[in-house]
């Protein structure tokens, strides 16, 4: 197949927890259900080793797919602020010189929240020139920086990248095995036997799309990020299940997350 071909490099993005963010407040920082096109960006770029303030060039161009493999729980982390000092903390406002107001009246804790993902697994898909995804699965396997899912503290487990693919974006996240681990393949199992295929949902990235979302990323610069929006589409997908025997046990390989569910 000729380099100019489109190519999909598949991820699996599964780890204790996920935070997918695409508006943040100080006090309040949600996550979405699923990846943004801005943090797989914000992945790959780190796996290339791109600073920041660096152009985003060709992973613009990059057309993001998600497969919702588990979907996880929602879980609220409660923090509170305060000066170690025993000051009152800062307001917004400035004075005359630049320098934050202190709270009037004194105001010495401050309440907030992060919202993670609890246990997901998505496989998310990003198609491209095949030299780009090539070069996007290299740098993934091997990284310039540490690479989260989403926010610093969310560490990815492996496998991370399962491979490229020739083909559409469709194609690709209709082919790819069902990630879910193994704590939910049982509980389906017990459910629902052991059928070759499992319906997933998916939202795919295309021009056509029946909503939008602003979670394009045109820079990371944090003197100036900007967003843009994108069109996408949402529907279900048939994946196989991996079940290659119907009355066989599900296979156990070994993982060490496998006690908590993995």
């Amino acid at each position: 197949m000729a380099n100019d071909e489109p190519h999909v490099l598949l991820l699996r993005l599964a780890g204790p927890l996920q935070s997918w963010g695409d508006q943040s407040r100080f006090n309040r920082r949600e996550t979405r259900p699923e990846p943004t096109k801005s943090g797989v960006i914000g992945l790959l770029a780190a796996a290339q080793g791109r600073r920041r303030d660096d152009p985003l060039d060709e992973l613009l161009g990059l057309t993001l797919g998600v497969r919702v493999d588990q979907a996880g729980t929602l879980l609220r982390d409660y923090h509170t602020v305060s000066d170690y000092r025993g000051r009152p903390l800062p307001q917004a406002g400035v004075n005359a010189k630049g320098v934050q107001k202190p709270t009037s009246p004194a105001k010495h804790t401050h309440v907030t929240q992060r919202f993670y993902l609890q246990d997901a697994v998505f496989v998310v898909g990003v198609a491209g020139p095949a030299d780009l995804v090539t070069s996007l699965a290299g740098a993934v396997r091997s990284p310039a920086y540490p690479l989260a899912l989403g926010r610093r503290s969310c560490v990815p487990t492996q496998p991370l990248v399962l491979g490229q693919r020739p083909g559409t974006l469709p194609e690709a996240l209709q082919s790819e095995p069902w990630q879910a681990g193994q704590a939910a393949r049982r509980e389906f199992q017990r459910r629902h036997g052991r059928p070759a295929h499992i319906q997933l949902s998916a939202t795919i990235e295309s021009p056509d799309g029946d909503d939008v979302v602003h979670d394009v990323p045109l820079s990371f610069d944090p003197r100036g990020r900007r967003f843009t929006s994108r069109r996408v589409s949402h529907s279900w997908i048939s994946a196989p299940t991996g079940f290659s025997d119907p009355d066989g046990p599900v296979s156990e390989d070994h993982n060490p997350f496998a006690l908590l569910g993995w």
